[in-house]
């Protein structure tokens, strides 16, 4: 199983980030993932579209959003990455919004993202760890 820095390389952080909206914050948080080469500018595309057809899903807590999409051609391996927006944005979620975090993932396949999603449980469940 990969551990949490090797799917999160420091230059995948990025600290209070500009975004306009939903779509620019999801494609600060693909960039880094583009840069990084985990992915292609595709899977970007992917996350944001997954947006438009079904809505905020995303945001699955207050300030939070998980952007993702699925396993696919665009991602040449699995990683994560982390964006703090200088100003919240809104997604058009009715209890979660607005965002200032943005968590991207982009995984090979189903194995991968359930490894990356516990790495990333096991950090957010260390109270200490998840308010740093």
């Amino acid at each position: 199983m990969d551990e949490l820095i090797d799917l999160l390389p420091v230059g995948c952080v990025r600290l209070d980030a500009r975004a306009a909206d939903w779509r620019e914050a999801i494609a600060v948080a693909g960039g880094l993932m583009v840069d990084a080469g985990f992915t292609t500018a595709e899977y970007t595309a992917e996350m944001i579209a997954g947006v438009e057809e079904n809505g905020p899903y995303i945001v699955v807590a207050p300030g939070v959003a998980f952007a993702h999409a699925r396993p696919s051609p665009a991602v040449r391996a699995t990683g994560m990455s982390w964006v703090r927006l200088a100003e919240p944005v809104a997604f058009g979620h009715e209890t979660n919004d607005p965002v200032t975090l943005v968590v991207a993932l982009a995984a090979r396949d189903s194995g991968a993202h359930t490894s990356a999603m516990a790495s990333l449980a096991r950090l957010l469940g260390d109270p200490g760890a998840a308010a740093a």
